[in-house]
């Protein structure tokens, strides 16, 4: 059974946040108990979820789960940090552990938020506009930036990509890139950027860019297909990225890329598979197609696995109990290396709660949870 309840701290915490915030409301962490999902020996041992929350509401708050105990902790950003008046801030867009430290990307604030990875409590900002995603290596963090805030702005400019020390957070390096930068990856020393141009539909950007990080220069801007947005690369080193498509007549499609020895992409493959999001583990693709119609919601959603050898699906349906249809607007998706399970957010009506539920490698429900409003990014956290 589930049950709900105000931890303990939280209300010693009700007192002291008083004195904190005069003027402003605080939602104290609440704690959800999952017994279906308490694995005392789990590595991965939990996750941080990033809830998005809408545009312009300020909304953006930070979920935990944590597997030994079964515990699901929400809103805890705020209750780690009582003195940052804003909390968490305006649209969070991406989340990544790297050296014990927690980076947040709040897109509508303009900001990266870095925490502790073991309690959220804030270590230091760093300002970047319209940041989107991050990625690392050695010592640095790679920020892609929309830079401009002009939707629909033809003439808009280029979008870049902020390299910050991870050690004294300044921004050390800025590169120019294609409009309106989303997701990269990061394959013997280069760096990967999927262009999207998504703020001029009549002309979406259709290139990724191929950043040497040893002179932190733009080596290659290659065409590949029109608004891309998601990237990942599988154990063989290939790249995938994902075109969006234009929403009316092109679908979202997955292509599949092989690059050359000194970083340059030699090929480019237009795979069979539609999807809207993606993840990979091993040699599986796993993936659901939700394509929008115009303003039209999906409808016809399918959940899918596809070989990375292939490039073809192996499996038609990975939810295989019928709980897909409780499932309203799937928004990520994450499958965990160590068990297998598979972890669907659902964005519900984008402006109240949204859940996120755990599938067994089976095909079955195992657990589900309210989150807070738009669920976007699991993040796991290991020993």
């Amino acid at each position: 059974m589930k049950r709900r309840y105000i931890t303990y701290i939280a209300l010693i915490a009700s007192l002291l946040l008083s004195s904190c915030r005069e003027d402003e409301t605080i939602i104290l962490s609440e704690s959800e108990s999952i017994e279906k999902a308490i694995d005392t020996n789990a590595n991965p041992y939990g996750f941080y979820l990033l809830n998005e929350g809408n545009m312009g509401s300020n909304k953006a708050t930070l979920d935990f789960m944590d597997f030994t105990t079964g515990v699901y902790h929400h809103n805890i950003y705020a209750e780690s940090n009582p003195n940052v008046i804003k909390e968490l801030g305006d649209v969070g867009n991406d989340a990544k552990i790297y050296d014990n430290k927690l980076w947040l990307v709040i897109n509508a604030s303009h900001k990266v938020e870095i925490v502790e990875a073991k309690n959220a409590k804030r270590i230091a900002q760093v300002d970047v506009p319209n940041c989107r995603y991050i990625v690392f290596d050695g010592k640095y963090a790679y920020v892609s930036s929309y830079v401009t805030t002009i939707i629909g702005d033809v003439n808009a400019q280029e979008g870049a990509v902020f390299k910050i020390d991870t050690e004294t957070y300044e921004i050390v390096g800025e590169v120019k890139v294609g409009r309106q930068p989303e997701e990269m990856v990061i394959k013997n020393g280069y760096l990967y950027v999927a262009n999207s141009g998504g703020y001029n539909s009549d002309n979406y950007d259709n290139t990724v860019s191929v950043i040497r990080l040893s002179s932190f220069t733009q080596i290659e801007k290659k065409e590949i297909a029109i608004n891309l947005h998601r990237m990942r690369i599988d154990k063989n080193g290939k790249i995938w990225v994902l075109s969006r498509g234009d929403y009316y007549t092109l679908p979202p499609r997955l292509y599949r890329l092989e690059t050359n020895s000194n970083g340059t992409i030699k090929s480019v493959e237009a795979t069979n598979l539609l999807c809207s999001n993606f993840d990979i583990c091993e040699d599986k693709i796993y993936m659901y197609n939700a394509p929008y119609q115009g303003n039209s919601m999906a409808t016809n959603i399918t959940y899918t696995i596809a070989n990375i050898e292939t490039a073809e699906i192996e499996e038609e349906r990975f939810i295989k109990d019928g709980t897909e249809s409780l499932i309203k607007v799937p928004y990520a998706i994450k499958v965990n290396p160590s068990t297998k399970e598979v972890f669907i957010c659902d964005a519900k009506n984008y402006v109240s709660s949204g859940t996120i539920t755990c599938y067994s490698p089976q095909g079955t429900k195992r657990w589900s949870v309210f989150t807070g409003d738009i669920p976007s990014l699991v993040e796991f956290i290991y020993k």
